[in-house]
């Protein structure tokens, strides 16, 4: 089978490996025939100046290390089952929840699987990944998708349920002003995510016009603003009742000046939702934070739980999440077509999913 392997930096291989073997899938493993593969951020982060996340050394719990097979957002079909396997079939379309830890730590127990600190991820930790013609995961990895759930929507829950995740920290509600920093692909789902949470106001701050022209034609509504050209923080507080700020910020980028930005835009007592991933320790306004008696808070990943609401919200239109795919690219084609076109600094892509059929 074909698969976009990650050997180092700037080094991903399109190579032959040999397909999965149905007969020995352990008791609760599930064999997949992947549909659909989406890039994500972190995939472009590891093929820019990686590794980063993915193991050098024996990962603790999955075991996995270098040469990793990419890519974590993906749906497809199932083709086989471990003889304990019971919430999916062959035949079942799919999609992957990627997140890999042990059920029986201290936060598996308690259902927080995202936050154990064996956490490993598919595509990035795991011997197998969604930029392949197949895959085999676990059985709690697999979610059976409705029939008003596309292929392409099946690959975009990943990403979308971070959005969501973030919204519901953030406490998002019928009403609220929410600004987003960061027109990047997670950055356009969480104005989705809010607008589905009810969010009448919603602002996104960008240096990219490109991006900030995609945001428009996703969301008319949206009042973009660059802090290029633009004061945000004036420009926020001119258009929320008693000149105040918004209710929630949610800083999409990782980058300081950012989540400085989200710090001042939101109003005393709001609440600022950290998603983006930082790479270095940014600075922070603690002076503010206190004076302004706000809430910062994290939002990593998502609850696994999520896959059947996020699947319900994209299938009946209130979560369009298929609205930010740009482009639809051959596995043959993913270094120049999809890496490279989307660290191109014009930014005239958004969301590429690799077609894996």
């Amino acid at each position: 089978m074909k698969a976009a392997r990650f050997h180092g930096k700037r080094d991903v291989r399109v190579e032959n490996l040999p397909e999965p073997d149905r007969d020995t899938l352990g008791p609760h493993e599930v064999l997949i025939r992947n549909r659909f593969c989406g890039i994500c951020g972190t995939d472009l982060h590891e093929y820019a100046a990686g590794p980063i996340f993915i193991p050098t050394q024996p990962h603790p719990y999955t075991g996995a290390k270098l040469p990793q097979v990419l890519g974590h957002e993906y749906g497809g079909t199932v083709i086989a089952v471990g003889p304990e396997v019971s919430d999916v079939a062959p035949g079942d379309k799919v999609s992957v929840q990627p997140l890999v830890s042990p059920r029986d730590d201290y936060f598996g127990r308690r259902g927080l699987y995202q936050l154990s600190d064996k956490l490993g991820i598919v595509g990035l930790m795991w011997p197998w990944g969604g930029m392949a013609e197949y895959s085999v995961v676990n059985d709690y990895n697999v979610f059976r998708m409705p029939d008003s759930v596309s292929d392409e929507q099946a690959a975009l829950i990943e990403p979308t349920a971070v959005a969501v995740y973030a919204a519901d920290r953030g406490g998002v509600k019928p009403g609220s002003s929410v600004l987003v920093t960061g027109a990047g692909p997670i950055g356009q789902l969480q104005v989705l995510a809010a607008r589905a949470a009810g969010a009448s106001r919603i602002f996104l701050s960008d240096t990219n016009d490109n991006r900030l022209a995609m945001a428009r034609q996703l969301l008319p509504d949206v009042i973009t603003l660059n802090p290029k050209s633009d004061d945000v923080v004036e420009a926020i507080r001119d258009q929320t009742e008693g000149h105040v700020g918004v209710d929630v910020a949610l800083e999409c980028v990782g980058a300081e000046a950012a989540l400085a930005t989200c710090i001042e835009a939101v109003r005393r007592q709001g609440v600022v939702v950290q998603v983006g991933l930082h790479v270095g320790k940014p600075a922070v306004d603690g002076f503010t934070v206190t004076f302004k008696d706000i809430d910062v808070r994290g939002s990593w990943c998502y609850s696994t739980l999520m896959w059947p609401r996020v699947a319900s919200m994209i299938g009946a239109g209130i979560l369009p999440a298929e609205k930010v795919v740009t482009r639809r690219i051959r596995l043959d084609d993913v270094v120049r077509d999809g890496f490279e076109a989307l660290l191109s600094p014009a930014g005239t892509e958004l969301k590429i999913l690799i077609d894996l059929q």
